[in-house]
């Protein structure tokens, strides 16, 4: 396990605590599949993905239970693309471009963008918890391809 998982499980833990929620194993399970996933993924997804593993059985509520409290905690973010379904993924600072034909999405990080809106928010008095840029149009396959 890496230093940035395990401070996410204790940020988890921490949190759990403080609402008065038992850490549960399969609160842990759930988490820990997502701590694995290094990109967005649907609710059912992850349920599936947790459901072949007999070992530790989750239930589809559970699932669900937990991504709203990891949300809450403020580790993962729910996001909708253009396909209008709910995605997850880690918060950890990165921006999307959505290819508005094809539909994938590709994930950037750009330091400068970022002192931007440092610059921004410092100008406006506005303290920042988090954002979220989302640039749709076309990716270069889309736009070259003949219409």
């Amino acid at each position: 396990m890496n230093k940035q998982s395990a401070n996410k499980r204790q940020v988890f833990t921490a949190y759990l605590a403080r609402r008065g929620l038992s850490n549960t194993p399969e609160r842990q399970a759930v988490l820990q599949q997502i701590l694995a996933s290094g990109s967005h993924f649907q609710a059912d997804e992850l349920y599936l993905k947790l459901a072949r593993d007999k070992t530790r059985p989750v239930s589809r509520a559970t699932v669900y239970r937990t991504l709203s409290l990891l949300t809450d905690c403020g580790l993962i973010r729910k996001v909708a693309f253009i396909d209008r379904h709910s995605h997850y993924e880690h918060v950890f600072g990165h921006e999307h471009l959505i290819c508005r034909k094809c539909r994938r999405i590709f994930e950037f990080q750009d330091r400068s963008l970022s002192e931007a809106l440092n610059q921004v928010c410092k100008g406006k008095g506005f303290q920042r918890l988090s954002h979220k840029i989302e640039v749709v149009g076309l990716c270069a396959r889309c736009s070259s391809k003949k219409k």
